[in-house]
């Protein structure tokens, strides 16, 4: 084979190589996007059946079937358990979340990642700035069925545990994923953020903190927010302004 031939050759191998690749991206981006409207939407609904009282009935039985009947200021349970759900749901709290933020922000910055690590400060930061700015315009109390498990200084709809670990776990998921190449890093990833989110957000229904509906909206926005932010990122990424892979 001639210079030429390998030359030629090897240039159609890479465009065939950037064609798949952005050909994926823009599947990311559409999936991402419709995910990001969704959330919004189910957001939306949610808020909407809250502000008509449609939800009560819901929100009561399902506050009151993790409760000893006998006793509700009392979860079902042992106590281990519930020492443990109050473990569980820490890992959302605001100092936690913080200091795993900075703790990757200055990972990334020392890898030479600035522009990922602001990625993931504006994610956190504007969507804890959502999630505050929703709690003060819907106003909604905390149960007063039971009981609550914790302290709690804000308000209730939607549950800012439940919002910020998604934003939180999900972006960190997807910093993963973009990351690295490995498949099985990336599905190992996303579930494990899934997971934590999901965990924290059943953990303030248990300890009497919310309402079943502040958590699934919660979920919903902090989703959605995250999605968002991640499609934000990809669409950076096409013209070179956040990084790509780490070394």
């Amino acid at each position: 084979m001639t210079l030429s031939e390998r030359i030629s050759s090897l240039t159609a191998s890479t465009a065939a190589q950037l064609r798949e690749r952005w050909a994926g991206r823009e599947l990311a981006i559409l999936v991402l996007t419709a995910l990001s409207a969704g959330g919004v939407w189910l957001f939306i609904a949610l808020a909407d059946e809250v502000l008509e009282g449609d939800t009560r009935a819901f929100d009561r039985f399902l506050l009151l079937a993790m409760r000893n009947p006998a006793d509700m200021a009392d979860p079902i349970g042992p106590l281990w358990f519930e020492a443990m759900v109050r473990d569980v749901t820490s890992l959302g709290s605001t100092f936690a979340l913080t200091l795993i933020t900075l703790i990757v922000a200055g990972w990334l910055l020392l890898t030479r990642r600035p522009h990922a690590a602001l990625l993931l400060a504006v994610s956190v930061g504007g969507g804890t700035a959502l999630v505050n700015g929703l709690k003060f315009l819907f106003a909604r109390p905390r149960p007063d069925l039971v009981a609550h498990g914790a302290d709690v200084f804000t308000l209730s709809f939607p549950s800012g545990h439940a919002s910020l670990s998604a934003v939180v776990y999900l972006t960190l998921g997807a910093l993963v994923m973009r990351f690295n190449t490995g498949r099985a890093l990336k599905i190992y990833a996303m579930s494990v953020a899934i997971l934590l989110a999901v965990m924290i957000g059943l953990s303030r229904i248990y300890l009497g903190l919310h309402w079943p509906t502040d958590v699934l909206a919660g979920w919903a926005i902090g989703a959605s927010w995250a999605a968002f932010i991640w499609t934000v990122a990809l669409l950076l990424q096409r013209s070179g302004r956040v990084e790509e892979r780490l070394p």
